[in-house]
């Protein structure tokens, strides 16, 4: 949201400016859009990487009644995929649009020689507990703008007018007193220009933080592992399911399947006896416009407009491919698999 807010005044974007971005997700994405006051607009996903394509950016906004309403792409890379972001780029440079990269759940995934979030205008980062950077509840949000940068560190302190990179008042020196031309007491710490939020982060979080960066490496590469390992052994079964695709760049934040024949086996029950093994699962998110009810307003105007997304997010779901998991574990896995497609 802080992101959002920063490019909006940065750019002077009107409320209701509107924002291409991923119906097939978690639900924070677009919750962050309309905080901003700003309108999601959503596009279908690629079954194989779950996230938008410059191809369906470009169609829809071809077809848009007014293309001056649109102000930002923002892809969001789920479950450490890349989106085809040099090319939305390319679209977005055509339209004249920003690009906000949703890297939440892609640390260190490389597309194309470049790691996310280093292809837009900015981008954000999870550190989530769940995610392969961990720091219990904390983000980050990069950008090579120095007024998106500026902009961002004021909102996330309240909007106060302190916005220098690093602080001198320790120096008896203050820029902001300085060059200050009122007549009353100015403190900056305590004057704020803009309306903000309260989002920062603690020095415990930013410990945890660093030392996973020290074994990122390590965290990725084994999670990679363990994906290629579950493909080897569960490929037999591609005819009922359609697992990850493999590729030495990405970062996997789990490991997502979805069911290609839902007429044989529901996601509810697969989940359900996967479950009764102990196999920990997850449902893959919904299809925000047409599954999640807080936005089931829209549910109508996009009805039968995101096909794969509305197929994935009924029938797609994860399980774990952390970096902690044992030979033991996958070994595990794999037999449950076993036993429960001979249920079926």
């Amino acid at each position: 949201m802080v992101g959002l807010q920063a490019l909006k005044i940065m750019k002077n974007l009107p409320n209701g400016a509107k924002v291409i971005t991923t119906p097939l997700t978690y639900i924070a994405t677009s919750s962050s859009i309309s905080w901003a006051n700003l309108e999601p607009i959503y596009v279908d996903v690629d079954p194989q990487t779950f996230s938008i394509t410059a191809e369906n950016v470009k169609k829809h906004l071809k077809q848009a009644k007014n293309v001056k309403e649109y102000a930002v792409v923002l892809p969001v890379h789920l479950m450490g995929y890349a989106a085809d972001i040099d090319a939305i780029v390319e679209v977005a440079k055509e339209y004249g649009l920003s690009v906000f990269e949703d890297s939440a759940q892609a640390h260190g995934t490389i597309y194309k020689g470049k790691k996310l979030g280093s292809w837009g205008d900015l981008a954000d980062f999870s550190f989530y507990i769940a995610h392969n950077i961990q720091a219990g509840e904390m983000g980050a949000l990069v950008s090579d703008n120095p007024e998106i940068a500026r902009l961002a560190k004021k909102l996330k302190a309240q909007g106060r007018a302190c916005d220098c990179v690093v602080c001198t008042r320790a120096q008896n020196k203050c820029p902001k007193i300085e060059t200050y031309e009122g007549d009353d007491d100015f403190d900056p710490r305590f004057t704020h220009d803009l309306i903000g939020f309260n989002f920062k982060a603690m020095e415990f979080q930013a410990a945890l933080g660093l030392t996973q960066l020290h074994k990122a490496d390590w965290i990725l590469a084994k999670r990679r592992e363990n994906v290629k390992y579950l493909n080897s052994k569960l490929k037999k079964y591609t005819e009922v399911f359609k697992l990850p695709v493999f590729d030495e760049a990405v970062s996997y934040l789990a490991y997502p399947i979805v069911i290609k024949k839902p007429e044989l086996i529901s996601r509810k029950r697969l989940r359900k006896m996967l479950e009764d093994w102990g196999v920990e699962t997850r449902p893959l998110f919904g299809s925000i416009p047409t599954q999640q009810p807080a936005y089931a307003f829209l549910k109508e105007e996009y009805q039968g407009k995101l096909p794969n997304a509305d197929h994935i997010g009924l029938n797609g779901f994860y399980i774990g491919c952390h970096q902690y998991l044992s030979q033991e574990d996958l070994e595990y896995i794999v037999k449950t698999f076993d036993e429960v497609m001979r249920e079926i």
